[in-house]
């Protein structure tokens, strides 16, 4: 393993605790229901969890897109939408999600793995010392990766991700994480699949961490989530086929390999794009060369209260470059405590 997401490797840094159409800082929005790609959106309500000016941009530019008297019409075979997760769709603070996935896991191992307890960083990690894990930076971060993934069946690591979001609660909010999700985010997803656009997450996070519960929780199957990944390796095991994870190159799907993993994984050009950081920058500017009327959708966090508020002052979602490079070309700019009627569903 010789790459790290982004993502995480901010998150242990941390561990002391529209794009061709045209503003400062500061965690489930209601289950995805069974029909959502046909549900009925014949008027705005479907999208009542955003303020007035932002809904009209975006409804007015879904109706120029998809209506086939327009000179801005998309095809429906074009219509892909693309959205990174932390930040984006859901929460990233005070650390990212699956990082404390991660850390969880480790504590809740550490006793069963003798290795593990011959190790001062991941004993450290296991006190709540992050401060060692922190002075190894990347190093520190591929080590604790490779020991609490490393040879785990995708059944056995679905299976801790499964139980893993079934009982473990925000600190700061003490709801599921499966409930830590932006209401606006999951009308949006519901609203444009409503129009005939196929959703796809591009993340700085692990593929394999979010295929277990995207579906449930924003209707995007596990085929249309791509994120980082590792090495596997497939063999037969007692006469079962297995695919496990092992220890080798990493795919860190941010900033750059954002539109390299578009390329890779989709093979269209998108037209929309959600994102929330300078992770995210790379793939805006790619959705905003589609040779179709492109949207892109930058979400600031400034609402301390009924979220977090960060943008510069932070190294999870760190927001500059593509908070200048968006409003310089009028890309649209999501001010949450301005423009979100409503953060979270139990909200």
């Amino acid at each position: 393993m010789k790459k790290i997401s982004f993502t995480f490797l901010a998150a242990t840094l941390m561990l002391n605790v529209g794009c061709k159409e045209g503003a400062p800082a500061s965690e489930k929005s209601s289950i995805v229901e069974e029909g959502v790609e046909t549900a009925s959106v014949s008027n705005d309500n479907s999208l009542d969890a955003w303020a007035d000016a932002p809904k009209k941009r975006i409804v007015d530019w879904v109706a120029a897109v998809t209506d086939e008297s327009s000179a801005d019409f998309i095809p429906v075979e074009d219509r892909i939408a693309v959205f990174d997760n932390d930040g984006t769709l859901w929460t990233e603070q005070p650390i990212p999600n699956q990082l404390q996935y991660t850390i969880d896991y480790l504590k809740a191992e550490y006793p069963n793995k003798p290795e593990w307890q011959k190790d001062p960083i991941l004993s450290a990690a296991v006190k709540g010392d992050y401060k060692p894990l922190k002075e190894k930076g990347v190093a520190g971060l591929v080590d604790l990766m490779n020991k609490t993934h490393n040879a785990r069946t995708e059944d056995e690591f679905n299976s801790s991700v499964r139980k893993w979001i079934d009982t473990t609660r925000s600190k700061r909010f003490d709801k599921p994480f499966t409930e830590m999700i932006y209401s606006p985010m999951v009308q949006l997803l519901k609203y444009l699949r409503a129009h005939d656009f196929k959703t796809f997450i591009v993340s700085g996070g692990g593929a394999d961490f979010m295929r277990v519960w995207t579906e449930e929780i924003y209707g995007i199957p596990p085929y249309q989530v791509i994120g980082s990944y590792g090495e596997l390796k497939y063999e037969i095991v007692d006469g079962v086929p297995t695919v496990s994870k092992e220890m080798g190159p990493f795919f860190n799907d941010d900033k750059t390999k954002k539109p390299e993993a578009i390329h890779r994984f989709i093979g269209k050009k998108p037209v929309l794009c959600g994102g929330n950081s300078d992770g995210d920058q790379a793939m805006m500017q790619y959705t905003n060369s589609s040779k179709y009327k492109s949207l892109c959708i930058l979400l600031h966090h400034t609402d301390a209260e009924r979220e977090f508020a960060y943008d510069t002052k932070t190294v999870s979602g760190h927001l500059e470059s593509a908070l200048v490079e968006a409003k310089e070309k009028n890309w649209m700019i999501v001010d949450m405590k301005n423009d979100f009627k409503q953060v979270f569903s139990f909200q």
